[in-house]
């Protein structure tokens, strides 16, 4: 997915034109560039890995038809998230809706096969205690801690007040860190 091709549908002339250097669409590029960060940001939050190509070509196709109202002065992972987060949160509503009990697959917590085991155990923790957190504020956890976003774009991107953002990372620290303990204590179990 990640070099997307156009195709028409139509048959091509029998004498085709001369290729035209096409300058590709900044809204391509810009996606492109963020790709990675954009599939790592949907994993956060609760996308499972078999759902995540999809919901990332959804993010493509928003952000492609919503191009016109982004502000090149504003940082483009902030907006990024927030059309992510909008996805990801319809996603997961529906998802629920569907499946009565969620069961985590524990293979989407897996790392990487390079990785050391302790950074496959680290991993693994935080998104686990991720999860413990409520979606509205794992957000702005996600964006403030671990995206290191400023709580100004951070509010822009989810539609809320600065304060309201600020009391939601509060709060969502306080979810994480209890997440984190009880986590921790199962294990040694």
């Amino acid at each position: 997915m990640r070099h997307l091709r156009l195709v028409s549908s139509h048959c091509p002339d029998p004498q085709p034109e001369p290729l035209r250097s096409q300058a590709s669409h900044p809204c391509l590029e810009a996606f492109q560039v963020e790709f990675d960060y954009l599939i790592r940001s949907l994993q956060r939050l609760g996308v499972s890995r078999q759902d995540v190509e999809d919901l990332a070509q959804e993010v493509f196709l928003i952000l492609y038809q919503t191009w016109e109202k982004y502000d090149p002065t504003r940082p483009l992972r902030a907006y990024l998230f927030g059309i992510a987060f909008r996805v990801a949160a319809t996603h997961l509503r529906k998802r629920r809706r569907e499946i009565p009990h969620a069961v985590t697959d524990a293979s989407d917590l897996g790392p990487r096969p390079d990785q050391t085991l302790e950074s496959k155990q680290a991993r693994a923790l935080v998104l686990s205690a991720l999860e413990k957190v409520p979606l509205q504020r794992r957000a702005v956890l996600i964006m403030h801690d671990i995206d290191r976003l400023p709580m100004r774009e951070i509010a822009s991107a989810l539609s809320i007040y600065r304060f309201t953002g600020y009391s939601r990372l509060r709060k969502a620290r306080e979810e994480f860190a209890a997440a984190v303990v009880s986590l921790r204590g199962a294990s040694e179990r």
